[in-house]
C-alpha cells in the first residue's frame, strides 16, 4: 500500500462511468486511498458508490462546482501527493508509484502530466504528442518542461495545489488548468510530462461539445484578463466574440464574458517575463508544427 499518494476522481451524473473507475483504482497495486467528488449529481452517485464501496470517501457538492469540486478532494487528502482522474479516466498499475519516486526526486516539479491512451485500441491522444516535444529547456527536470498539463491526468504536489489555492470556481470547467499553470510558473515552479506514467481515457458519451467550445473560449479570455499583457487579453475576448457569435449565442454569452472581464480586471496580475518567454517559446514552435497551443485544454478528458 502506497500511503504517499492519493488520488481524487470528479464525477456528475455519470454513475456507471464512475463506478468503474473506482473498480479499476481500488485494483491498483499502490492501493492509493481514492476520494470520489460528487459534483451534485441527481442520478445517485453518491448513494450507489457508497453502497458499492464502503471503503471510499464519498464527498458531495450540493451543486456542480466543475473543476473546483476538485479542491474540495485535495481538502480530504492527507497524503504528500494527490493523483486527478474524471469519472471516465484510470491510472495504470505502477504509475502512482512511480510517481512519488520521481517526485520525492525533483522538488522543484509541482505537477507531473500523465501519458493519456485513449479508448480500448489505447492510442495516443494528440496533446501528449505535443506535450513530448516541448521546445522549453529541460535542464534537470525528469521529462520534458511544459507550460500546461491535462487535469484529469495529473500528480500534484497536495501542498503547492493548496497554495495556489486549487482551480478557479468563476471557470466552471474547460481549460482551468490554464489559470494554475501560470501561478505555479510565476513561482518558479515546473510543469512536466512524464510518460513513464499512464492514464487510460474513455471518452464519455455524455457531451455537450458546442458549450464546451463557448466555454473553453470565454476562459481562455478570462484567464488572458487575469494574467497576461493587455494585447493578448484583448485577442482571446475578440476570438471568444467571434465564436460566440458563430455559435448562436453571441447575446447570452457576451453578457456573461463582459461580467466576467470586470470581475477579472479587479483581480489583474500579469505574469513575468520568465513566463511569457515560455509561453512564446511554445506558441513559436508550435506554429512552426501547425498545431493548437497545449494549455487551451482542448483534448483534455471529460469530467
Amino acid at each position: 500500500m502506497n500511503t504517499r499518494i492519493s488520488v481524487v476522481v470528479l464525477t456528475h451524473d455519470r454513475a456507471p462511468e464512475v463506478t468503474r473507475t473506482v473498480e479499476r483504482l481500488l485494483a491498483l497495486p499502490e492501493r492509493a486511498p481514492v476520494i470520489v467528488v460528487d459534483n451534485g449529481s441527481t442520478d445517485g452517485t453518491a448513494q450507489a458508490l457508497r453502497r458499492r464501496f464502503p471503503g471510499v470517501r464519498v464527498i458531495e457538492c450540493r451543486d456542480n462546482l466543475g473543476a473546483a469540486g476538485r479542491n474540495r478532494g485535495v481538502e480530504a487528502v492527507a497524503t504528500d501527493y494527490v493523483a486527478f482522474s474524471d469519472d471516465d479516466t484510470h491510472w495504470a498499475p505502477g504509475s502512482l508509484d512511480r510517481a512519488v519516486r520521481i517526485l520525492d526526486e525533483a522538488p522543484r516539479v509541482a505537477v507531473l502530466s500523465a501519458r493519456v491512451l485513449v479508448g480500448e485500441a489505447g492510442q495516443l491522444d494528440p496533446t501528449c504528442a505535443r506535450m513530448e516535444a516541448s521546445p522549453l529547456p529541460r535542464e534537470t527536470l525528469p521529462g520534458p518542461a511544459l507550460i500546461g498539463y491535462m487535469a484529469g491526468a495529473c500528480v500534484f504536489r497536495a501542498s503547492v495545489f493548496r497554495e495556489v489555492g486549487g482551480y478557479e470556481p468563476r471557470l466552471f470547467i474547460g481549460g482551468e488548468e490554464s489559470l494554475v499553470s501560470l501561478d505555479l510558473l510565476d513561482r518558479g515552479d515546473a510543469i512536466v510530462y512524464c510518460d513513464a506514467l499512464t492514464v487510460t481515457h474513455h471518452p464519455s458519451p455524455a457531451r455537450d461539445a458546442t458549450l464546451r467550445r463557448r466555454m473553453l473560449a470565454r476562459n481562455a479570455a478570462l484567464v488572458a484578463w487575469l494574467r497576461l499583457p493587455l494585447p493578448e487579453a484583448v485577442a482571446a475576448s475578440v476570438r471568444a466574440l467571434a465564436l460566440q457569435a458563430r455559435e448562436g449565442a453571441f447575446v447570452r454569452d457576451a453578457a456573461v464574458l463582459g461580467a466576467g472581464i470586470v470581475w477579472a480586471l479587479r483581480r489583474r496580475r500579469v505574469v513575468g517575463a520568465p513566463v511569457l518567454r515560455m509561453r512564446r517559446l511554445v506558441r513559436e514552435a508550435e506554429r512552426q508544427a501547425a498545431a493548437p497551443p497545449i494549455d487551451t485544454a482542448t483534448a483534455e478528458p471529460d469530467r
